[in-house]
């Protein structure tokens, strides 16, 4: 029982841990200030910003449930991070008309949501390509 205790801590406090790395990289590669406009209660950023975070969760879980230890988990939890940020990186790149970060930032929750759904859409995609 201790050791299937032990193994369960160690799962959560990876996945969190790097569910608040992506949470940073995020905030970080946004132009706009993140925490500022949810505080100002632009829906469109937490949408976006939760997407990010369902989406890494996500991904967390499928890197837990295919790999038999620690270490692997993170493995596959960071690549898993990283292509998700690809990803993000990608649908900006791939939709110049948007303008996504001023669109979020303006408070347009269109694009707040198609950003959201983005982000959970390649979670799945990217969780079972890493399981």
């Amino acid at each position: 029982m201790w050791l299937m205790i032990e193994s369960t801590l160690t799962c959560f406090i990876i996945s969190s841990l790097i569910i608040l790395l992506t949470i940073f990289v995020f905030v970080k590669l946004t132009r706009y200030n993140d925490w500022e406009e949810i505080t100002k209660g632009n829906t469109a950023a937490a949408m976006a910003l939760g997407g990010k975070v369902f989406g890494v969760g996500n991904i967390m879980r499928f890197a837990i449930l295919s790999n038999d230890n620690a270490a692997q988990t993170v493995i596959w939890g960071l690549l898993g991070m990283a292509l998700l940020i690809l990803v993000y990186l990608a649908f900006e790149w791939l939709t110049p008309r948007l303008n996504v970060n001023d669109e979020i930032a303006s408070g347009n929750n269109a694009v707040g949501l198609l950003a959201m759904v983005f982000s959970i859409t390649f979670s799945f995609i990217i969780g079972a390509s890493i399981s």
